[in-house]
């Protein structure tokens, strides 16, 4: 089969295809993003990063520009084709992905593993080498976790709490350097002013979130969405009763949980226990 003819021009990419059609009517409007957002009744940035293909947006704002523009399901659609799209992580991802973008904030409870926006290099490496990935494919992976921590920089950056469990910061790595690195990556975060780092002591006895690595993402339409995930799979929470318990176990485990300072200097003192690069 030959290689199908472009007729329009256009990107056949699905994120870029949709991210091109939000341009163009809005232009074609003759209108600013800064109109648009008012007219819409949402922060103009956010329509800037859909634009851009930063974020997706979520199917709400993606209805009520069909609505604005006359353009009943086209651009839910491209949202659809969008969000589904594999080229860059896995579909279960994808949306939560769209999401996290435009939080305005954050709060993350670890079992494990540190979240990826607290993870570097050498610990994103070896994580995802033991889930499979290798070569070109690691590589990407590797490069587009590292890349989402850049939403945690900059004066606008959304605050962002991290509760980790003592497992996570007692689970070396096999490569010693990026296992201290990864320590002192942690005590480095949580000295930015929107970042939160606690520790939950395994002493804090059962809770309701043992077994469940979540996220909460706080919306700029106000609401609450959770994602968890295990080692094969993530599943995004909208219903807001389960939210709201989710939630309310979560307040559980952060009253439990050390201070911010007690929580950095037990970071300090696991640090201190990792032997020195033996090539030094």
């Amino acid at each position: 089969m030959g290689k199908r003819r472009v007729i329009t021009g256009r990107s056949q990419e699905p994120r870029q295809r949709y991210a091109e059609e939000l341009r163009r009517l809005r232009t074609e409007r003759g209108q600013s993003l800064r109109q648009l957002g008012e007219r819409l009744g949402w922060d103009w940035s956010l329509f800037g990063k859909m634009e851009k293909g930063e974020t997706l947006g979520s199917p709400d704002v993606v209805q009520a520009l069909d609505q604005h523009y006359g353009t009943p399901g086209l651009l839910l659609t491209l949202w659809e084709l969008a969000a589904g799209d594999r080229t860059q992580f896995k579909e279960q991802y994808r949306r939560y992905m769209a999401l996290e973008a435009e939080a305005v904030n954050l709060c993350h409870f670890a079992v494990t593993v540190p979240p990826g926006l607290l993870q570097t290099p050498g610990y994103a490496t070896e994580l995802l080498e033991a889930g499979g990935f290798k070569g070109a494919a690691l590589e990407q992976q590797v490069k587009a976790r590292i890349g989402r921590q850049e939403q945690l920089e900059g004066d606008d950056a959304p605050p962002f709490r991290s509760i980790l469990s003592e497992a996570v910061l007692r689970t070396p790595l096999q490569d010693v350097r990026a296992w201290r690195e990864q320590l002192e990556h942690v005590v480095m975060m949580a000295e930015r002013p929107n970042v939160t780092i606690q520790v939950l002591l395994q002493s804090a006895g059962v809770h309701g979130l043992d077994s469940t690595a979540l996220m909460f993402l706080r919306l700029v339409d106000g609401r609450t969405v959770a994602y968890t995930e295990n080692a094969y799979r993530g599943e995004l929470i909208e219903e807001s009763a389960l939210v709201e318990r989710m939630q309310r176990a979560y307040d559980v485990v952060r009253d439990r949980a050390l201070s911010p300072a007690e929580s950095r200097r037990f970071v300090l003192a696991q640090l201190e226990e990792v032997p020195c690069d033996s090539s030094t």
